[in-house]
């Protein structure tokens, strides 16, 4: 089966200098490859929608990022406000001070809280940072996720020691079944190396560098 690349890329600026220019090009790139969204930090998900309106292109935004600290108040309240600004898409940190404190009680209400805002207006995917945890930790954050009713798990921020492995990816689908999504998020730079993620279990990639890789699908006719 023909895999549509370009439908699996969340297209990605989450700098902290990004630009109103640099986010109008990302938007129109997304446009013009067709990529599933754009993830943008919360203040530019209002403009990214104005831009985006006419497409079928969605808005992503990050939530409790990159470091996953707040309260889940904090966390509920900013996927709330980045809804309303036009979010359809909302990839929120686990506390993972919690998860390594093996207070899954807390790691399990900070998700609820951000799936009991978004349900029915966006898709959550849960970031569980798999580069500071053990197998152990993904596989139990990744329980916890699916437990309070995210929609995704998802390897990394990209702001942290490192980002998506094809390892990472193959236990964290293997522990949330077929059904539920997993994003490879982070270092994720060529088709070759999101072609090792789909076939490891990825169903989303997070890429700053979606042209490049279309541009690559473009170049080799074996995809």
């Amino acid at each position: 089966m023909k895999i549509n690349y370009a439908s699996m890329i969340d297209h990605t600026l989450l700098k902290a200098e990004a630009t109103k220019a640099q986010i109008e090009k990302l938007c129109a790139e997304a446009k013009q490859f067709g990529f599933a969204s754009v993830c943008v930090n919360p203040t530019w998900v209002k403009y990214s929608s104005e831009l985006l309106q006419d497409s079928n292109v969605l808005v992503c935004t990050v939530i409790g990022f990159p470091l996953g600290a707040n309260t889940p108040a904090v966390k509920a309240f900013e996927a709330k406000d980045a809804i309303a600004n036009g979010a359809k898409e909302v990839d929120t940190v686990i506390n993972i001070g919690a998860l390594k404190d093996q207070n899954f009680d807390l790691v399990q209400a900070d998700i609820a809280a951000v799936v009991e805002v978004a349900k029915g207006s966006a898709i959550v995917k849960v970031i569980i940072e798999a580069c500071l945890l053990t197998d152990e930790e993904k596989v139990k954050a990744c329980e916890l996720a699916v437990t309070a009713g995210a929609d995704y798990v998802k390897t990394s921020t990209g702001f942290s020691t490192g980002g998506a492995t094809s390892d990472d990816i193959a236990l964290m689908r293997k522990t949330v079944g077929p059904e539920l999504g997993v994003k490879a998020s982070g270092g994720v730079r060529s088709l070759e190396d999101m072609q090792s993620m789909i076939d490891a279990g990825a169903t989303r990639i997070g890429a700053s560098s979606g042209v490049a890789i279309m541009n690559g699908l473009i170049a080799d006719s074996n995809y």
